[in-house]
């Protein structure tokens, strides 16, 4: 029964790809909180997500691991690193070890963590020649994740948000379909009885051939790709003045559903 929750990470954990009715995002980590809360008396839940997008492992260390601490909460998400991992030239197994380093400081002041995996990427355009190393990190991952007694919500194992209705357009975050996908896999893994099953196969979809999926590429590569790119040589961040969402009320977020299903 847990009272409390806090999610901890970059963009994922934000939410993005998954936009409420005023434009902000939900996510997997608020429609998790909505499955916590339900297990509770009216108004015996808190939940506060510090995840800001864009943000690097050391970054989410220095900004929001020190307010998780603070508020001492029953379970904390952890998921940070992924965007290490894509930069050019950057080391799976030393970034796991400053990860690491954060397990062993947050287990030591809250109850529960849970780490996440990253996803398989093998079907995504760029980020499929980044699996090798996306794998070398989850593997640390798991492992770190033993030593410290986590539980882990394995996205990789996730097949279903391999299908491209799980993805957002710039396929790099999920879309609502995806995040709620996530957010029943999380609940599994706590033991929840969800109300749905993540693994629940798509409805087919009609095949596409070689010209639409080319024309896709090139329209994902000029919108999403291009923009990423150039962020990346001025030194910049898409969570560059973004501030975190803070405390939430898990009614809010079930109304800012509904009100986009």
């Amino acid at each position: 029964m847990i009272g409390s929750y806090v999610a901890v990470g970059d963009s994922f954990t934000e939410g993005v790809g998954d936009p409420g009715p005023d434009g902000a995002f939900v996510g997997w980590a608020d429609r998790f909180a909505v499955l916590l809360a339900d297990r509770r008396a009216e108004g015996d839940f808190n939940y506060t997500n510090l995840a800001v997008r864009g943000k690097l492992l050391d970054q989410i260390v220095a900004d929001q691991l020190g307010r998780a601490k603070e508020l001492a909460p029953d379970l904390v998400s952890f998921c940070a690193g992924g965007n290490d991992i894509i930069r050019p030239g950057t080391d799976p197994d030393e970034v796991a070890e400053r990860f690491e380093q954060a397990i062993a400081d947050l287990t030591s002041a809250v109850g529960t963590v849970m780490v996440t995996t990253g996803f398989d990427t093998r079907g995504v355009p760029v980020l499929k020649h980044l699996r090798g190393k996306i794998a070398t990190y989850n593997g640390h991952v798991r492992a770190i994740a033993d030593r410290y007694g986590c539980p882990v919500l394995d996205l990789w194992s996730l097949k279903t948000v391999q299908d491209r209705r799980a993805w957002d357009g710039d396929r790099l975050h999920l879309s609502p379909e995806g995040h709620t996908r996530v957010a029943l896999r999380a609940g599994q893994v706590l033991g929840l009885d969800v109300p749905a099953d993540p693994d629940q196969p798509w409805p087919p979809l009609p095949p596409r051939g070689t010209l639409e999926v080319r024309r896709d590429d090139i329209h994902w590569a000029r919108e999403y790709l291009v923009p990423w790119i150039g962020r990346r040589l001025r030194g910049e961040s898409s969570g560059d003045h973004v501030a975190a969402k803070g405390a939430l009320s898990p009614d809010d977020i079930k109304m800012r559903i509904e009100a986009v299903a």
